[in-house]
């Protein structure tokens, strides 16, 4: 833990520049990548830029209230941990330990469908609250079958991803090689192979783990657990309509988040399908190029539904100033992806612990500077936004 504290870490970009470090190029550039020209991804991040604080002078803040209810869940932060697929590949037993480390923060971790860990093993891992993100992968059947194990392993709340009827563009993987060392032919993969030689440390812990993991809550019938390849066909086979979350609301029978929202017009079809909460988000850039950046159209999307559902947002959150601003900007809570996936692609568990230190510092101070002493008091007052354009 000692190299990944201050003051070696100070920011997330310290993680990820350890991230990148330590994992092949094929594995960073998954993780950090968007899809097409990045427009997206790059817009994420700037509209929290440009968005100026307010700050209340002389007020004295000497203790600061974090603590947010989502779902029915008491969080300890503003903030809990977005799916991320494919974990596994940026540490060993990737899951468990973001798992544990979102426990030891007090706030709540959403496991992926495209897990490389059985849900049941990473419930039984954490002491907090476990939501389990849903892709219709394998098709109804599978994907009930998954909704029940989740349900009787006591995971908290059911979020359903809205914004992949297909895979979005993402050049990198290509030039990468994905689908080369995807293909076990030799002959194909060779020219790749290099990325994963030049990181020895990366590539022993890859071995330790079993190698290229498979999708256990994917578990096909006749053949079992879905093997790991690439998923845009199986995500085009896994579209999930609005009909859909009737029959998954009934199934689950606990609270549903609609993940992949950035029109009022689908935010309100959300609460017409009884939906609890819904995320505003673009998937992190990587699907769709050129789609709005999510601290621009937030303000739009709390204004249609009120009081309806619990709003939540992702996509862009590199610090807690961050976080602070979505919560002025009426979002109940955040949810963080890369941040915290570049403190476990640095050092494991303790990279994401530092992560989430990071963020909750950074939320705190920033506050104790706006002068606000309650998350519950943030609102647009203390900022100031500029008109909303083209991302």
């Amino acid at each position: 833990m000692s190299s990944l504290a201050s003051p070696r870490v100070l920011n997330i970009a310290d993680l990820r520049a350890i991230a990148r470090r330590r994992m092949p190029r094929v594995v960073f550039d998954y993780l950090d990548g968007g899809a097409e020209a990045e427009q997206t991804l790059r817009a994420n991040e700037e509209a929290f830029a440009e968005i100026a604080f307010r700050p209340r002078g002389a007020v004295v803040v000497p203790d600061v209230k974090l603590a947010v209810d989502v779902v029915g869940q008491r969080l300890a932060v503003p903030f809990a941990l977005a799916p991320v697929g494919s974990t596994r590949l940026f540490y060993r037993r990737g899951e468990v330990l973001v798992a544990r480390a979102a426990a030891a923060c007090g706030t709540a971790y959403a496991l992926s469908t495209l897990a490389g860990t059985a849900l049941e093993e990473v419930r039984a891992a954490s002491t907090g609250p476990l939501f389990y993100q849903l892709y219709l992968v394998g098709g109804r059947d599978v994907a009930s079958k998954a909704i029940v194990r989740a349900k009787e392993a006591g995971y908290a709340a059911l979020m359903v991803t809205i914004d992949t009827p297909v895979s979005g563009m993402r050049e990198k993987d290509f030039r990468n090689g994905i689908k080369q060392l995807l293909s076990n032919n030799p002959f194909a993969m060779l020219p790749y192979v290099g990325q994963f030689l030049s990181r020895p440390a990366w590539l022993w812990d890859f071995v330790l783990d079993g190698g290229m993991m498979k999708f256990p809550n994917v578990v096909l019938p006749d053949t079992g657990p879905m093997e790991y390849a690439d998923v845009s066909v199986a995500l085009e086979q896994a579209v999930v309509t609005w009909d859909d979350l009737g029959w998954i609301r009934e199934l689950w029978g606990g609270p549903v988040i609609v993940k992949g929202i950035l029109t009022a017009d689908d935010a309100r079809r959300a609460v017409d399908v009884g939906a609890d909460a819904l995320v505003v988000s673009n998937h992190g850039g990587r699907q769709l190029d050129g789609a709005p950046a999510t601290a621009r159209v937030l303000p739009e999307i709390v204004a249609s539904v009120g009081k309806q559902i619990e709003v939540l947002v992702d996509g862009g959150i590199r610090r807690g100033a961050d976080v602070v601003k979505a919560l002025c900007l009426g979002a109940r809570a955040v949810l963080v992806g890369r941040a915290y996936a570049y403190g476990l692609g640095a050092g494991g568990e303790a990279g994401v612990a530092r992560a989430l230190e990071i963020l909750r510092s950074d939320v705190v101070r920033t506050m104790k500077l706006l002068g606000c002493a309650d998350v519950a008091d943030l609102d647009a007052s203390l900022l100031d936004v500029p008109a909303r354009r083209s991302p």
